[in-house]
């Protein structure tokens, strides 16, 4: 996945995905690369994330993509072999995808820690501002 993100930004966007399927030579219209983004986009944010990209092969080995869907396209193209790559091949195949979801894990709980930080110091600059208007006003008086 990481290899198409060109905007470096953590997600595949339109033209990303576009310029990804052009490249497996499996082509998609406009409205079919949409429609493929938004049949896994859990976030409604119109881009996928690495976590959405992995849906993309829950889906397609439980049966839930249409055979002719380019998902499904995507998801066939981006299989590995195991007769041609070899047990290790496919260990070190899986094993990358579970470092780089349990590494993006990792950064959304870095994110969330970040924003209660925010929050926090936030709600203590209200504090202070409240308990300085009240000892403003008593010495107005």
């Amino acid at each position: 996945m990481f290899l198409y993100d060109s905007g470096r930004d953590g997600y595949i966007d339109l033209m990303e995905l576009k310029l990804m399927m052009e490249k497996l030579g499996a082509p998609q219209t406009h409205l079919g690369l949409k429609n493929m983004i938004k049949e896994v986009d859990e976030d409604f944010d119109g881009k996928l994330s690495f976590r959405e990209f992995l849906l993309i092969f829950h889906k397609a080995a439980a049966g839930e993509l249409e055979e002719d869907s380019g998902l499904m396209t995507l998801a066939k193209l981006s299989e590995i072999d195991v007769s041609i790559e070899g047990v290790k091949g496919a260990k070190n195949f899986f094993e990358a995808k579970v470092q780089a979801l349990s590494s993006a894990s990792k950064f959304e709980a870095e994110i969330k820690a970040e924003q209660d930080e925010r929050k926090r110091e936030e709600e203590e600059r209200r504090n202070r501002r409240a308990a300085f208007r009240e000892l403003k006003s008593a010495f107005s008086q």
